[in-house]
């Protein structure tokens, strides 16, 4: 088991970001993001599962529910591989976050989601650097990908507050894996060692009247540096604070379904 490092205060959290906000994409060498380095590459890869699943809900580890779950929705047909929905909870929330969100629309729109727990309190790389929550996502990955036919053309990553900015960087350097990238209300992108790969493209969303993550030095400055990438960028902005709205996230999983 590795040590998971302290967590930043959200007071020095969005202080830094106040330094760090600009250095945003294609930023390996810059060390004006206090937030990176490591190695954010995945392996795990879709294909012909070797097992079976059926639907319902599957603990990834049955001893720890805090690692997450696999949601699998009774529309899924081993014979026709459906797309599939990495989720990615904010500070503190746990799996169940992304649960809450993604879990009804899973069923309703018919996708898998795999909702995977940070091994701390939030994701190595805004503590620490990207290490052990890339660790146990690969493997969460491929325990997932060896039991469900997965569309390789529609699998995207999802995520909220800190999950969101964990999701950017995981895009952006696992886009041969992740088409497309949601991010609701997003702090920064984080630095990593890995480089870009692929071109996914992504769907922001940011209340106006976030008090966590204020948009003006977060989606506001994410948003045109990912354009000035050459990435394809959706974005929603709404009258609202630190949340992910019922119309936005429906919004949202209709555009990542495409």
């Amino acid at each position: 088991m590795h040590d998971v490092p302290r967590h930043p205060t959200r007071r020095e959290f969005i202080g830094a970001l106040a330094v760090g906000s600009l250095a945003l994409v294609g930023c390996q060498a810059d060390t004006t993001n206090p937030f990176g380095g490591g190695v954010s590459r995945l392996a795990a890869r879709p294909g012909a599962p070797a097992g079976t699943i059926t639907a319902g809900s599957w603990p990834i580890t049955a001893s720890n529910p805090a690692d997450g779950y696999l949601i699998v929705p009774s529309s899924y047909d081993r014979t026709r591989p459906m797309p599939f929905v990495l989720g990615l909870h904010g500070a503190g929330i746990g799996p169940q976050g992304p649960i809450n969100l993604l879990g009804p629309y899973a069923e309703s729109a018919g996708f898998i989601l795999l909702a995977v727990g940070a091994r701390g309190l939030t994701w190595d790389v805004l503590t620490s650097k990207f290490s052990y929550d890339v660790s146990f996502i690969d493997a969460a990955l491929k325990w997932s990908f060896d039991r469900c036919a997965v569309d390789p053309a529609r699998v995207v990553v999802q995520g909220f507050s800190d999950g969101a900015s964990y999701a950017l960087t995981l895009g952006m350097t696992n886009g041969d894996l992740f088409k497309r990238v949601v991010a609701n209300s997003p702090g920064l992108v984080p630095r990593s060692d890995s480089p870009e790969v692929g071109k996914p493209q992504f769907f922001l969303s940011h209340g106006r009247q976030d008090a966590v993550l204020g948009i003006d030095g977060a989606s506001r400055v994410i948003v045109p540096a990912l354009q000035d990438a050459g990435y394809a960028v959706t974005y929603v902005e709404f009258d609202g604070g630190h949340t992910v709205p019922a119309a936005i996230a429906a919004q949202a999983i209709d555009w990542m379904l495409k």
